[in-house]
């Protein structure tokens, strides 16, 4: 949910890399039986899988369909009574929505490497018409050029430095010499040292409380220029990064992974506990099904780790990120139906201000508009068409609401947490630490990747990282 939304013309460059014919089919999960011969694992002890994959979001998928090109037995433990993990493709108002993770970007990667693999096509955002935004005087309209232009001067001015302290965004600490200072800021320290007007500062501080989850304080500035670097150390390609989606939804390219790799995946089978003996790792369900293999990944947000029981104990790395949370832990995603007349309008708030900080337009449906938006407010209740309406209002924008579709991911059981946003030292303390394998374990998730923290491609990246690491390769 990265956005100072989109500025300026289209570049006729980017059509030219989403010409892709078709998307794969949403499809139910295959689950391929269970491969009979056992592989040898000691002199008499011989593990009933090569692997366990624990997740079935992208990081877990991503590192199934790896080692099952490699001739792997791969069994995939998931939670959740679907695949997607904290990506979650659903349907409201007659159309396709993300519950979870939304936008992609085709540049990125790892996710532009399997937009092609599987000739996925894209879908572009039509352009926002109207933008509130705050002022020392309240909301206030802006065109979208102008408001979104503001904005991108102030980041560019937040951001300046990012070319030499993130010279290579994929290595983030390849100049720790730099960041070993700047990752002790939070968002609310280097908008301080920027001694921004008020006007200047109320454009701002909504999008940086909102992404470190709810206060600027809470959020490592170095984590926000970290993304700033990898989209090219330009407010143009911050934009992109909330400009396009996958047509069939992000389970289009999900159901494709599976399909190539035709894993054994079981659903509705959370995990209680991992252990490792001798050349064995048991993973006990919290029904009480144990299985084993002779290498596990560990596919789930940092946030969840902690509910699963770990014989030997997490890494230091991973048990200190688990407590101390990575992704942000109040995060809630809303898609809100509201009839037609407010138009393609985006809202932007205060930090503090309304309990909705963000507000974007989607599509139309037969009765209006579905729209998204986001809280980190504790307090404000989402599934409340009242309190929507009175947030939206805030914001500046008057939305005739129909009806709310929320997911708290906060409260989800299996993610604790929404976005990855990092903290203050997080950085420059937990890595490369985190990236490491235990034992027999290997560590994959989104939300520790070295690149796209947060995003799709980053759950990728490390979903081929664990992969290797799970096979012997590094």
């Amino acid at each position: 949910m990265h956005t100072t939304g989109p500025i300026g013309g289209r570049r006729p460059t980017r059509r030219t890399l989403l010409k892709a014919a078709g998307a794969a089919a949403v499809a139910v999960p295959a689950l391929a039986p269970a491969a009979s011969a056992a592989t040898a694992v000691g002199a008499d002890i011989r593990a009933d899988w090569d692997v366990i994959v624990i997740g079935a979001g992208f990081a877990g998928i991503t590192a199934a369909r790896e080692l099952r090109a490699r001739g792997k037995r791969v069994l995939v433990l998931e939670a959740r009574d679907r695949i997607g993990g904290r990506t979650w493709t659903d349907t409201y108002g007659g159309q396709l929505i993300e519950r979870g993770g939304t936008w992609v970007e085709p540049t990125q990667p790892y996710l532009g490497a399997e937009l092609t693999r599987y000739n996925l096509a894209l879908e572009e955002d039509e352009p926002i018409s109207t933008t509130w935004l705050p002022t020392p005087d309240g909301p206030r309209q802006f065109t979208p050029e102008d408001g979104f232009g503001r904005m991108g001067t102030i980041f560019e001015r937040m951001f300046d430095g990012s070319r030499t302290y993130f010279e290579k965004p994929f290595q983030p600490l390849y100049r720790a010499d730099l960041l070993q200072s700047l990752d002790k800021l939070s968002l609310r320290d280097r908008l301080t040292q920027l001694a921004l007007t008020p006007a200047e500062e109320l454009l701002v501080n909504g999008q940086t409380a909102v992404y470190a989850g709810g206060a600027s304080t809470a959020g490592a500035f170095t984590m926000f220029a970290h993304w700033w670097a990898l989209a090219g150390h330009t407010n143009a390609g911050w934009n992109d990064t909330m400009r396009w989606r996958i047509a069939k939804g992000t389970k289009a390219l999900l159901q494709a992974m599976i399909d190539e790799a035709k894993p054994t995946i079981k659903l509705s089978s959370p995990v209680a506990s991992v252990s490792e003996s001798g050349s064995l790792v048991y993973v006990t369900t919290t029904s009480g099904t144990r299985y084993n293999a002779a290498a596990v990944v560990v596919a789930m947000p940092v946030n969840a780790l902690n509910t699963v029981k770990f014989s030997p104990s997490l890494p230091a790395s991973l048990t200190t990120a688990t407590s101390q949370g990575v992704a942000v832990s109040n995060a809630v995603k809303l898609w809100i139906h509201a009839r037609k007349g407010a138009g393609r309008v985006y809202g932007q708030g205060a930090e503090g201000g309304s309990p909705i900080p963000m507000l974007l337009p989607f599509k139309e449906t037969s009765e209006g508009m579905l729209y998204v938006a986001f809280s980190t407010d504790p307090t404000f209740d989402p599934t409340s068409v009242a309190q929507v309406k009175k947030a939206v209002q805030q914001l500046g924008a008057t939305l005739d609401v129909i009806g709310v579709k929320v997911h708290d991911w906060g409260r989800d059981p299996y993610a604790r947490g929404g976005w990855a946003f990092r903290k203050p030292r997080q950085l420059t303390t937990l890595y490369p630490e985190v990236t490491f394998t235990s034992g027999r374990l290997s560590f994959a998730s989104g939300d520790i990747a070295n690149g796209w923290s947060g995003y799709i491609d980053g759950a990728i990246e490390s979903g081929l990282r664990a992969a290797r690491q799970a096979a012997g390769e590094e």
